[in-house]
C-alpha cells in the first residue's frame, strides 16, 4: 500500500469522524479544515501518528486569535499507545530502575504534536467524556516541574480532577493527549 494511499485513508477517516461528531465542533465546516491539513504535509503526517497511536483524533474547536482549527485526541481513554511513560527526558533520565520506555514530552514532540495544557483538557472535556478509567499528563507550570512534579487529569463522578504526581512515576493506566493546531 503506497504513502498516499495510506494518507488517503487517514484523511478519510479524520472526516468520518469529523461528520459523526458534529457536538464537538459545531461551527466548523469540513471543507475548510481539509483544507488546512492538505495546506501542510506534517499536518497529515501528525494526525496519522495520533491515529496511529490510539488518540482518534478529532476537530474540539477554532482558535479565533490564530485563525486555527484545534486537533485533539478524543479516544475515550488515554491513548493506548501513549501509555506506561514518564512526564519528560529528565524525568526518564532520572529514573534508575525500572524505566519505562520512553517520556512524554519526547514523544509529542516526535509526533509533531502538543501535550494538552490545563486548559486545554478542560476545553476537552467540554465536548464530551473522557478519562473515565485512566488519566492524561497535562503539560505542567516550570515552577511545579523544578520540584519534580507533573500534572495530571482524569474524569471520575461526574468531573474533571487534576492532581500531581512525580514526574519519573508511570502507570499502565496514564498516558497523554496531544493537541495539533492546523
Amino acid at each position: 500500500m503506497g504513502n498516499d494511499t495510506i494518507m488517503e485513508g487517514i484523511l478519510e477517516k479524520l472526516e468520518e469522524r469529523f461528520s459523526a461528531h458534529m457536538e464537538r465542533h459545531k461551527d466548523c465546516n469540513w471543507e475548510a479544515v481539509k483544507k488546512r491539513i492538505l495546506s501542510d504535509e506534517k499536518n497529515l503526517v501528525a494526525l496519522s501518528q495520533m491515529e496511529r497511536t490510539g488518540g482518534e483524533p478529532d476537530v474540539i474547536g477554532f482558535d479565533e486569535k490564530t485563525g486555527r482549527y484545534l486537533y485533539c485526541d478524543c479516544s475515550a481513554e488515554s491513548p493506548s499507545g501513549r501509555r506506561s511513560l514518564c512526564y519528560d527526558r529528565q524525568a526518564l533520565e532520572a529514573r534508575k530502575k525500572n524505566k519505562p520506555s520512553g517520556d512524554t514530552h519526547t514523544m509529542a514532540e516526535e509526533m509533531g504534536i502538543t501535550i494538552l495544557t490545563e486548559a486545554e483538557y478542560a476545553l476537552l472535556q467540554k465536548t464530551g467524556d473522557y478519562d473515565f478509567k485512566t488519566s492524561s499528563w497535562i503539560e505542567t507550570p516550570e515552577e511545579m516541574r523544578r520540584l519534580g512534579g507533573g500534572l495530571f487529569g482524569d474524569k471520575r463522578y461526574g468531573r474533571v480532577f487534576y492532581y500531581h504526581n512525580g514526574v519519573e512515576s508511570y502507570y499502565a493506566s496514564r498516558g497523554f493527549r496531544g493537541m495539533l493546531r492546523v
